[in-house]
């Protein structure tokens, strides 16, 4: 009997390893948090970023990738290696500007960037870098950007490893685009939007709840007062095309 017992002990012993062992072999999902700058600047600048939590490799990678992106926003930023750097410069040139020309520093110079996570799954997790820059004139520049990442590396998604490009995904694409914009203009062809070219895929292709997103920026499609161009393809009419969901 007391075999029996310290046979059925070790048992259940192993049992409760090798279920432990594999619940820790399970890949684990990447949490975020929402971080802000301290605004200490002259200009008007603000920053509200997602970042990955905790130390392992993959928060690395991502937070890393995150930051990269976000700086790959701005103009003339080739020596830059930091967000902070981006920061200080803008600040430092509104500094510069205003002892130049005094009566034209007002009103102050803006710069604001945020990140949102707008999907995550086992295979990928996508962001949105809402980036505004103002340096006087009639409008500052704003842009949106789309980071997709790799869940399980942390390293950036390129569009081919995303989707399968064939000219039945890019006629998809178009019909949706058509529905998107304005049917009332009927004497209006699809060149208009692209500056006499045939149409084009976005730049900037993401995931979200509701399927995959395309989005235009600002003069990719059209003019100032367009705007942003957006349509969404819900996942049951491209779910085909897609590399990773």
């Amino acid at each position: 009997m007391i075999n029996k017992i310290s046979l059925f002990r070790l048992s259940t012993l192993l049992l409760g390893l090798v279920f432990t062992f594999s619940c820790s072999s399970e890949p684990k999902s990447v949490s975020f948090e929402n971080n802000s700058y301290e605004n200490h600047y002259e200009a008007d600048i603000s920053v509200s970023i997602d970042e990955a939590i905790g130390n392992s490799e993959i928060s690395k990678v991502i937070n890393f990738k995150i930051n990269e992106a976000i700086i790959s926003t701005f103009s003339d930023v080739t020596k830059k290696t930091s967000l902070e750097s981006v920061l200080e410069d803008f600040d430092s040139e509104f500094i510069d500007f205003k002892k130049q020309y005094p009566e034209a520093s007002h009103p102050a110079w803006e710069l604001h960037i945020e990140t949102e996570k707008v999907y995550q799954s086992d295979e990928i997790i996508t962001l949105t870098i809402n980036t505004y820059e103002f340096k006087g004139g009639a409008h500052g520049n704003d842009k949106i950007k789309f980071l997709n990442l790799n869940a399980k590396t942390g390293e950036v998604f390129g569009f081919n490893e995303i989707v399968e490009n064939s000219e039945s995904f890019k006629t998809l694409a178009k019909d949706y685009f058509l529905k998107s914009i304005d049917t009332e203009k009927e004497d209006s062809q699809i060149e208009d939007y692209f500056f006499g070219k045939p149409f084009q895929l976005p730049e900037n292709i993401g995931f979200s709840e509701d399927g995959l997103v395309f989005l235009y920026n600002v003069y990719e499609v059209a003019s100032y007062n367009q705007g942003y161009t957006e349509f969404v393809i819900p996942f049951n009419f491209i779910e085909s095309y897609l590399k990773v969901k």
